[in-house]
């Protein structure tokens, strides 16, 4: 069984030859590769699976998938805020000298 998460792209990187996104979910942020969703920008959401975006949701879609998690006991310990501005942490993608 596969399962994707929501998440909220907040930025965007170009690292090799790979897009990688800063995604957060609910208080937790994580690279995320982007390069199965070329269209997804900044602000937009993306179902998350094993590290790669997989998809584009609308945010009633992330915030109903999010409900059905908090439902279920799996974000018990994380309240999640999909319209929440904050500070944007530095995305630290650690990359070889060419």
């Amino acid at each position: 069984m596969s399962f994707a998460v929501p998440g909220k792209i907040l930025e965007i990187h170009g690292v090799r030859n790979n897009r990688l996104g800063l995604v957060q979910f609910g208080d937790t942020r994580r690279p995320i590769f982007l390069d199965l969703v070329p269209g997804a920008g900044v602000g937009d959401y993306v179902t998350v699976h094993v590290g790669f975006a997989t998809g584009v949701v609308g945010a009633e879609e992330a915030e109903r998938a999010y409900v059905r998690l908090r439902a279920s006991g799996e974000l018990a310990s994380a309240e999640v805020d999909l319209e929440a501005e904050e500070a944007k942490p530095e995305m630290r993608l650690r990359q070889k000298p060419r």
